[in-house]
């Protein structure tokens, strides 16, 4: 039953994705905002069909530690519903996205229409210099930046693999960090396949890192927050 609910959503999810994305195409025309609101809707429409059809809730833990208006988040990658889900509960949510993506017809117009932050990780000196120039872009208009500090999805229960484009942010932007546990692989896509597993997918917003702390600081309390809370939710396997 479960594999058959997986199927039946993701059919829905794909086909309503296709006619969002296509049908509303227009719309990447005209302002950013709109287009905000459009993936807002979307991302509770994703999260309203999990619970309904997979039995997969979606709770979110401690907003008291998410400022008001612009903030920095950092969060562990393990599917692209930490994306998704996202969207549901934030106002004007800017994502770091690798510089592939935006190839991908739709998606990534709608990525560049909305003012995501583009990163070509082959750049080096030069990307972590336009990520900067960009995040502070964003930052004027009080957008919530979400980066994943590994670069890259990983299982649940992967070691971390912190790479520096949060701490050249940390330093430049000269703001709070926000961390972000998650355990969106344990019922997202399982096993890297198509099951969605019937539980609670939990966002826990951990206490800000202040700033102005020494990068060796920041990283070690960075890392020490989310991999800690990240495996405290795979204890609880809710």
């Amino acid at each position: 039953m479960t594999v058959l609910r997986s199927l039946v959503f993701l059919v829905l999810f794909y086909v309503f994705s296709a006619i969002v994305a296509i049908g509303l195409s227009p719309m990447l025309l005209g302002p950013r905002k709109p287009l905000m609101a459009v993936m807002v809707l979307w991302g509770k429409w994703v999260t309203w069909l999990l619970r309904v059809i997979c039995g997969v809730r979606v709770e979110v833990r401690g907003r008291e530690y998410l400022p008001a208006g612009g903030a920095l988040i950092a969060t562990k990658h393990q599917r692209m519903f930490d994306i998704f889900g996202a969207f549901a509960f934030l106002p004007d949510a800017c994502f770091v996205l690798k510089k592939e993506l935006v190839s991908i017809p739709f998606f990534g117009w709608w990525a560049l229409r909305s003012e995501m932050i583009v990163v070509d990780r082959e750049g080096h000196s030069a990307a972590l210099r336009k990520l900067v120039a960009d995040a502070k872009d964003r930052m004027r208009e009080n957008r919530q930046l979400f980066i994943f500090p590994e670069g890259t999805r990983k299982e649940p229960g992967d070691a971390g693999d912190y790479k520096p484009g949060i701490a050249a942010l940390y330093r430049e932007l000269e703001l709070p960090v926000t961390p972000l546990a998650l355990n969106t692989g344990r019922h997202w896509n399982v096993a890297r396949g198509f099951v969605m597993a019937p539980g609670t997918i939990v966002f826990e917003f951990q206490p800000q890192i202040p700033p102005g702390l020494k990068r060796a600081d920041f990283m070690r309390q960075l890392e020490t927050s989310i991999e800690t809370a990240c495996a405290r939710l795979l204890d609880e396997g809710v």
